[in-house]
């Protein structure tokens, strides 16, 4: 019980700081920790901007030694120059673990890229995202943890929306906490600070849950 009110005050500390803002459209929503060979999982998240609010399901998968990959999709609201849409967003990325904590070194670090679409009618995004997360865990309790995480990426965007067609480029960057409240169930909380001339973009939070099966 005491893990789950951490938990919950912790997703509701991520919210409270959002205005709200827009989160990322892409990026693996866990920390840099890669998942186990044959293993996989399901989340589900929220974000919300002043932009945006949407919805994002995913499902992760490993079937080779330190590396992983996942499939995202998912619907937003999205205000674009003065007016709302629906879009529909899709994406995939694939990630190596470069180091792990514990063997000689403090941090667990991947690095891997993304690539989406996000679309509606006059309205279309095509994402590519090379990026890297360092990330480190913590025991809490006997079977949770925390681990603390931040990540990087260079994001190329190719636009067409409305009288808008062009490309940009933009370093987004997460800081976020994937937490543990029991074996197979682990709540994450992310802010996304855009760097660069990002396309429609603003300072953003996700939160969600990742369930194991």
């Amino acid at each position: 019980m005491n893990r789950v009110f951490a938990a919950a005050v912790f997703l509701a500390a991520m919210c409270a700081l959002a205005s709200p803002a827009r989160a990322q459209v892409f990026g693996q929503l866990v920390s840099a920790e890669i998942m186990s060979t044959g293993s996989h999982e399901a989340g589900f998240y929220l974000n919300a901007s002043d932009r945006v609010l949407g919805g994002l399901t995913q499902l992760r998968l490993s079937f080779y030694p330190n590396v992983d990959f996942g499939f995202q999709g998912g619907l937003a609201r999205v205000t674009w120059e003065g007016t709302d849409r629906t879009t529909l967003r899709l994406g995939a990325d694939i990630r190596a673990g470069l180091t792990h904590s514990g063997e000689g070194f403090p941090l667990d670090i991947a690095a891997g890229g993304a690539l989406g679409v996000e679309t509606s009618d006059n309205y279309h995004v095509l994402t590519l995202m090379p990026s890297a997360v360092a990330s480190r865990s913590f025991m809490v309790g006997k079977s949770g943890s925390i681990s603390p995480y931040l990540g990087v990426g260079i994001s190329f965007q190719s636009v067409d929306a409305t009288a808008t067609s062009q490309s940009y480029l933009s370093l987004p960057t997460r800081l976020g906490a994937d937490f543990q409240v029991m074996p197979g169930m682990r709540l994450t909380g992310e802010m996304e600070f855009p760097v660069g001339g990002g396309f429609n973009q603003s300072f953003g939070v996700a939160t969600g849950v990742n369930l194991a099966f």
